[in-house]
């Protein structure tokens, strides 16, 4: 042990009034009650302790500064008391100080040391504070010590650690400072205010609280008697983690470069070797495929080995899956020595003058996140003592290189939602691989285009369901409406002529009557229709407010009919409400049956299957190898999907009729199916954001699509589609062959009627020779 005065405040102000001074009093009491409280062997330390300080005639003197190493056995049996017994003197940091000053006189020698280390260089070993603050932590300190003793008023102190430079390492190391209070009594010399817990949470948290609590309570009230222990620990490797956790909890997307500079220098202080070097490598995904991340923190080695520098994409790809496959650590504190047959892959490391060296896997979730990586250059050594202090910091890193992946996926979402549109699942992949093209390309500067999505060799499927005659519907529903708004305009506009009337009143009703003799002849057209609606809704509507603001005694009897035909809830608009009403609920129910159903098809084979919003629905299905080229693709998958076809629209035909109850205008609807077992290629329009076909073959199949919807049967006025009927187009008597199996099942199953009809279908533009077969649903 080491006997010195030692003020560490020596270049801050002393504080003012404090009455402190040094007593073994405190410490005696304590002696006192662990005698009574110890049950082993120690307390027979604290009988031999308690025996000498009697001995001595020490109780509550109070002892001069000066004249404290009259008592250096004293001190001995304090530092026997309160010291842990299994570390040695030279390895704790342990002393004894002025009641609440900053003036130690007794201690171990790395106490000291460290202390003489910070007189040297005050400036680095305290960090940033100033005098001022330094000042101001004393005071929080002494008052939280004060309003606990008297106030019973816990104040919670936060850790403040100091730093200084290793002056062999060149890095920082970090120290906490901790002030034992226990051996110290304080005394009012003076009757205490009544301070309420509100008034003191405030002057301990306010910025000013302090010079408020030094009115109210100057330290010139108190007496201090007793000794403070201090400890010195070194805190560097919990610094050095909590530095990690800092940059993940703070990282944000643009800051890499900071960041991870951070968390290198770090680990150089978590190990106190500015040598060894360290790399940062994540393994990011597209396609659930390894592919380079673009992290290049740390001395860039890994990136030398493994980035796109040195290996292509599938080279890359497959050394990253075999690690991922079996992801073990290495280490070597010399990879000249290693086997070149065993570890062939060193050879690059050798390369580039690498001599001790360990790959670290970092995982998240017991998912491989990547790599730590920690070497020296040739000259330079370290052993396994070095990676064990990695641990500690594996689970934060683990966590900052899942952001960056993170990251790394939103960003590639992000081209695609911005390039292209919402992606289905089964086609997902192929936009992650453009946009990683995409992301690959900018990253390297180099010219960046919009990558072409197609598919090769993919077989179409389409149906319509279409609601009969809804175009007939509509017309007749407005026509409801309009002659209804009509009769209740004429029979205003009479009612109003009784009270008042002028020459363009008599001209209304004039106009009232023509429209409707218009509409009684069914002679009204699409012009027409549109002339009516500006008549009904802005001119005779102006008109009658202009009346009700000049005469009020009409205002009662224009409001009630300009309230029945407003657009929410009139009764001029019932009949075409009531009918879109029912077209939604149908077609609500058919896009809801589609949603389910395409969930289903998917875990046969991924397919893309897009809808159409219609006058019903129509549906456009896409499988082929191209479209998963993961997966084994054969003719079974089209044969499922032609059964799904046939039945699907028996199941929505079955689903309307049994709707019916539910419409307020009785509603049914026809079923098509197009029937083209060739493959064609598609590719995604930028400008549409939409799949459609390519060449000029395939657009033929798109041609046919668009003009079968309302095909007349060969040398008659009769529509194709029909109620409660599946008719099936084709152009090749092959292509239907393969569904009539599938016909066959469901007619003995009792899905479809027994009876078909084999029909030829008239010429269309630019296209003749096509032929259905017209089927009964049950």
């Amino acid at each position: 042990m080491k006997k010195r005065i030692f003020n560490l405040a020596v270049n801050y102000p002393d504080l003012p009034g404090v009455d402190s001074a040094i007593s073994f009093g405190p410490f005696i009491k304590y002696l006192h009650r662990k005698i009574k409280e110890e049950q082993t062997v120690k307390s027979a330390l604290y009988r031999n302790a308690l025996k000498e300080f009697k001995k001595q005639g020490i109780d509550d003197q109070v002892i001069a500064l000066e004249d404290i190493y009259w008592h250096e056995l004293l001190l001995e049996h304090m530092y026997a008391c309160l010291s842990p017994s299994l570390l040695a003197e030279d390895q704790l940091a342990w002393g004894l100080c002025a009641p609440m000053q900053p003036i130690t006189f007794y201690g171990t020698a790395l106490m000291y040391e460290l202390l003489e280390h910070e007189e040297k260089d005050q400036s680095t070993f305290t960090g940033t504070r100033t005098a001022e603050q330094q000042q101001r932590d004393r005071l929080h300190f002494i008052y939280s010590f004060i309003l606990n003793e008297l106030y019973a008023f816990h104040v919670p102190l936060k850790e403040k650690y100091h730093s200084g430079i290793n002056s062999d390492t060149a890095l920082p190391g970090y120290f906490q400072i901790g002030v034992n209070t226990g051996f110290i009594e304080v005394k009012a010399e003076k009757p205490l205010p009544q301070l309420s817990y509100r008034e003191l949470q405030q002057c301990l948290s306010e910025e000013s609280g302090l010079d408020k609590l030094q009115q109210v309570l100057p330290l010139s009230l108190f007496e201090l008697r007793g000794i403070s222990v201090l400890t010195i620990t070194d805190v560097t490797a919990r610094q050095a983690v909590e530095n990690i956790k800092a940059v993940r909890l703070s990282r944000v997307p643009g800051n890499e470069v900071s960041a991870y500079s951070a968390v290198i220098q770090s680990l150089k202080i978590l190990v106190q070797n500015a040598n060894i070097e360290f790399d940062l490598f994540p393994f990011v995904r597209v396609n659930n495929k390894m592919v380079y991340g673009y992290v290049k923190e740390g001395s860039g080695l890994l990136f030398s080995v493994w980035g796109e520098e040195t290996l292509s994409p599938e080279a890359f790809q497959e050394i990253a899956e075999s690690y991922a496959a079996n992801p073990n650590s290495f280490y070597s504190p010399d990879i000249w020595a290693e086997s070149r047959e065993m570890f062939p892959w060193l050879a690059r490391f050798r390369e580039l003058n690498v001599k001790s060296m360990a790959l670290l896997p970092v995982f998240h979730n017991q998912v491989l996140v990547g790599v730590l990586g920690m070497h020296t250059w040739v000259g330079e050594t370290f052993d396994e003592k070095k990676i064990t202090l990695l641990e500690q910091v594996l689970a934060p890193i683990a966590q900052l290189l899942q952001v960056y992946i993170d990251e790394f996926n939103l960003e590639l979402e992000n081209i695609i939602k911005e390039k292209y549109t919402s992606i289905q699942p089964a086609v997902q992949w192929k936009f992650n691989e453009a946009a990683w093209h995409y992301l690959r390309n900018k990253k390297k500067n180099l010219p960046l285009r919009t990558e072409d999505i197609s598919f090769t060799d993919v077989y179409p499927f389409y149906g319509a369901i279409d609601i009969r005659n809804s175009t007939t519907e509509r017309n007749l529903a407005s026509r409801a409406d309009l002659n209804l708004h009509l009769s209740l305009l004429r029979n205003t506009l009479e009612q109003l002529r009784k009270t008042y009337s002028d020459a363009l009143l008599v001209e209304i009703i004039f106009n009232c009557n023509k429209w409707s003799a218009i509409l009684n002849d069914d002679e009204l057209n699409t012009t027409e229709e549109n002339s009516l609606n500006i008549f009904l809704n802005e001119e005779t509507s102006d008109y009658l407010r202009l009346i009700s603001q000049s005469h009020p005694n009409t205002k009662s009897m224009i409001d009630q009919y300009l309230e029945s035909i407003s657009v929410q809830g009139g009764v001029v608009y019932k009949n075409r409400q009531a009918l879109e009403t029912s077209m939604q609920l149908i077609n609500t129910d058919i896009n809801n049956y589609f949603e389910a159903e395409r969930e289903k098809l998917q875990e046969s084979f991924p397919c893309y299957f897009e809808k159409f919003r219609t006058d019903g629905v129509e549906y456009d299905i896409y499988i082929g190898q191209s479209i998963a080229p993961d997966r084994i693709f054969n003719h079974f998958h089209l044969k499922n999907l032609r059964l799904w076809q046939l039945s699907s629209m028996a199941a929505i035909a079955k689903m309307v009729r049994q709707r019916q109850a539910d419409l307020p205008v009785k509603l049914a609807t026809t079923q098509l199916i197009f029937i083209h077992n060739h493959p064609i290629d598609i590719s995604f329009r930028i400008d549409e954001r939409k799949f459609d076909v390519e060449g000029a073959y395939n657009i033929r199949y798109q041609m046919i699509k668009k003009r079968i919807d309302k095909v007349l049967i060969r040398n008659s006025d009769e529509r194709l589609t029909q109620p409660d009927k599946l008719a099936l187009i084709y152009l090749n008597k092959r292509d239907i062959d393969d569904y009539l199996p599938f016909v066959k099942y469901l007619q003995e199953t009792g899905v479809l009627g027994v009876e078909s009809e084999d029909l030829d279908l008239e010429d269309l533009q630019g296209l003749s020779g096509l032929k259905a077969l017209r089927l009964g649903i049950v």
